[in-house]
């Protein structure tokens, strides 16, 4: 877990508390959720959950038995406040999605918004296989990039960003397949976007507001680089 610990931009996330930061943000989620059969007896796990945002609209809107986990401290305790205040009941644990001690096949759908980027990939799909039933789906919004970069852009990118490598389209469809799932299906939409919330934290360090302002730059300077696209891939 080397890289998704020592991410200053992940501590930026956790202590502005930033809800859909991912691309799209929540209105992306609310689409295609859209397109899922989600029930009330269904079974969801929020990977990375952060803020808890995603998770408390599948709970309330649903109605469904949602899980969210994520290994930062800062969000779950955000999570946790914002499931308290909105009267939502969603279990939100600290933990990494690389290992569990959650039963096997308890769910129905595993969602990952920008979190399988960050990981140990090859061990959190492993994981993520094992916790969906037979016929599950895994949902995810993930960092990919068109095409082979220079090393110069790799490095700046992956050491801003905390990634541990850089993924085409292809290469996500090789783990996925390598993992065992079936029907990858691939979706892109940047027709929606969605204004990121903030759950800021009292005491920011002045380093964070940098880390904050050199996103912007990143995003200005790698913008047909800094892609994403939706896999959507059953068990």
């Amino acid at each position: 877990m080397v890289f998704i610990q020592n991410s200053n931009y992940l501590q930026f996330l956790a202590k502005f508390g930033v809800g859909g930061a991912h691309p799209g943000g929540i209105n992306l989620s609310k689409e295609i959720m859209k397109n899922e059969r989600i029930l009330p007896a269904s079974h969801i796990l929020d990977v990375g959950c952060g803020t808890g945002q995603t998770a408390a609209y599948l709970a309330s809107h649903y109605a469904a038995h949602v899980t969210g986990i994520d290994i930062n401290p800062i969000m779950i305790e955000k999570a946790r406040h914002r499931m308290k205040k909105a009267h939502v009941s969603v279990n939100i644990i600290q933990g990494s999605i690389e290992e569990t001690s959650l039963p096997n096949e308890a769910f129905d759908f595993v969602l990952a918004e920008s979190v399988l980027a960050f990981v140990n990939k090859q061990r959190a799909l492993q994981e993520i296989f094992r916790l969906l039933k037979k016929g599950g789906r895994l949902i995810a919004i993930e960092f990919t990039v068109p095409m082979l970069l220079s090393t110069q852009q790799a490095d700046d990118i992956q050491q801003f960003y905390g990634f541990d490598a850089l993924l085409t389209k292809k290469d996500w469809v090789a783990l996925f397949q390598e993992t065992g799932f079936q029907d990858i299906r691939i979706q892109k939409n940047k027709d929606i976007l969605s204004k990121p919330e903030f759950h800021i934290s009292k005491d920011i360090e002045s380093t964070l507001y940098d880390v904050m302002d050199q996103h912007m730059r990143m995003n200005e300077k790698y913008d047909t680089i800094l892609d994403y696209r939706i896999y959507i891939c059953t068990k």
